[in-house]
Order: C-alpha cells, then structure tokens, then sequence
C-alpha cells in the first residue's frame, strides 16, 4: 500500500515507516539523517549512504507517492528551503555553538545558493524574466522593510537596462499613491521572507486587484504572496547566524537582470555607451 504525499517528508515517512522494507528503511533513515545529500545527489549516491541498490532509492521515493526519485528530492528541497527558525532561537543556538564561524557560514550560504538556483522552475524564471524585459510593462519593485537593500539594488540595476522601473515605498499615503497607478500593463516584483508585515500583504492585494501581473521572491510557495502571481521565485533564507540570509534573494535579483540584459541586448550596448558617456563628461566616477 502506498501513502499520498503530503506535507513535510519526515512526515509522509513516519505515516509510512512500519510498512517499509529493511532496504528501503535504510534509505530512508538517510533522506531524515542527511537530507541535503538527497537534495543535491543522485539515485546512486544516496544508494551508496543507504548501503543499497538504486532500485530501492526509487521504489521508496514511489512508496511514498512521489512518483519516484526526482519528485522526492523536490520535495527534500522544498522542506529544506522553508525549514527556518525564529531569529530568538538561533541566537539561543549559536551561544552554545562552536567551531569556525566562518566555515559555518560558508556553508549554509553555499546551501542557500545551490538550493535556491537549483530549485528554481525554469519555466517560472524566463516568463519573469520576458515579462521584465517588455517595454509595454512598466514595473514597480517592491521590497519589505528587510529586503529593503535587495530591492534598492535590483531597481537601479535594472532601470539601467530598460526604462519604466521605479522602486515603491515610503509612507503610507506616499504607496498608496504609487499603487493607484497600476493597471494590466504594470509589474510588481516583490520581495520578502516569513512572518511578513501587514503593510506588504495589504500593498500585493491592492495590486493583484488593480490587474498588475506580480513576480514575488520569497522563502516558501506557500507563502500569502505567492497567491495568483504570475512568476514564484522561492529562495532559500537559512543564516548561520540569528538572521536569516538574503544571499539566495540576491542571487535571483542578480539573475534576473542577467536575464533581462541577454534578452535586450541589441538595445543594451548602446544604453550602456550613453550611460558611460554621461558619466565620464560630468565626472561622476573617480578613476583608480
């Protein structure tokens, strides 16, 4: 009998635990000992942790209902990517922590990275990245109050490749304004992690009903943003330290106006010339 997967992995194979194989349960006590191993390895490596046969990997991975073994590592990463602790635990974590602080953050941040580009739906990235690149679509980023840096960053990156971006914010009267504007033909990018602040929740609400198509970087699928958007970017968050990471985030921004860019690259070379000529007549930048 198989089991239909729902919610977390440790929790679709506890539902299937004493109905498991001994091969199978092997591998399985590795996708809860080790789960990144399952996230970025292959049927025969993890096989090989599991001390049994690729065939197990996936009977196992089809026994849980993921319809075999790339639906579970989809699913490992997924848990993996939303698997955050409130910022008051982590400092209670770290004081007892040691060892080299900056090998742990190597490798969380290396983590972040490769669970968060690696995640991303191919699909939903170029559609973002088309609809970003679209002179009928002026776009609007929006950040929270955390993602503020992320955001400032992504705007002026990309208002140098495409004209028709501005970033939102300021009081409340002032982005209550700013979101009057919107119609069909705008594009909201927004970004942010959990426990988001109600101003944002309420800002994506009056956008989705003005008819703005929004993209949403964020730490989970699940997330109130993700709702009717048009693109879901999800980004892994988890931080070394008691604050959670935006190097994912700011790994997806940064790829996004890498895309963009390739897409108007025609245009792009001559923009940039201009930009460049400007800078050097009123000497803006300071040469080394």
């Amino acid at each position: 009998m198989r089991v239909t997967a729902r919610g977390p992995v440790r929790e679709t194979i506890a539902a299937a635990s004493a109905r498991l194989p001994a091969a199978e349960r092997r591998v399985a006590e590795v996708v809860l000992r080790e789960p990144e191993a399952v996230a970025f390895g292959t049927v025969a490596a993890v096989a090989a942790r599991a001390g049994t046969s690729g065939p197990s990997v996936v009977r196992l991975a089809a026994r849980l209902g993921y319809g075999g073994f790339v639906g579970l590592q989809a699913a490992v990463r997924r848990d993996l990517r939303t698997r955050l602790r409130p910022a008051v635990e982590r400092v209670r974590a770290a004081a007892g922590e040691r060892g080299d602080l900056l090998a742990r953050v190597l490798d969380t941040e290396l983590a972040n990275l490769r669970l968060t580009l690696e995640g991303i739906d191919r699909a939903a990235f170029d559609g973002a990245a088309d609809r970003l690149a679209s002179p009928a679509h002026r776009v609007t980023v929006l950040p929270s109050e955390q993602a503020q840096g992320i955001g400032l960053l992504f705007a002026g990156e990309l208002a140098i490749v495409r004209d028709g971006v501005r970033l939102a914010g300021g009081s409340e009267f002032r982005l209550v304004t700013q979101l009057a504007r919107l119609g069909r033909s705008d594009t909201v990018v927004l970004l942010d992690l959990q426990r988001h602040e109600r101003w944002l929740l309420e800002a994506s609400s009056r956008a989705a009903a003005r008819g703005a198509g929004r993209i949403v970087l964020v730490d989970s699928e699940l997330s109130p943003l993700a709702g009717g958007a048009l693109a879901v970017l999800p980004v892994a968050a988890a931080g070394a330290g008691p604050f959670d990471s935006h190097v994912g985030m700011l790994a997806v921004a940064n790829a996004l106006v890498a895309a963009v860019a390739l897409r108007l690259r025609r245009s792009l070379t001559r923009r940039i010339d201009a930009l460049e000529a400007a800078w050097v007549e009123s000497g803006a930048l300071v040469e080394r």
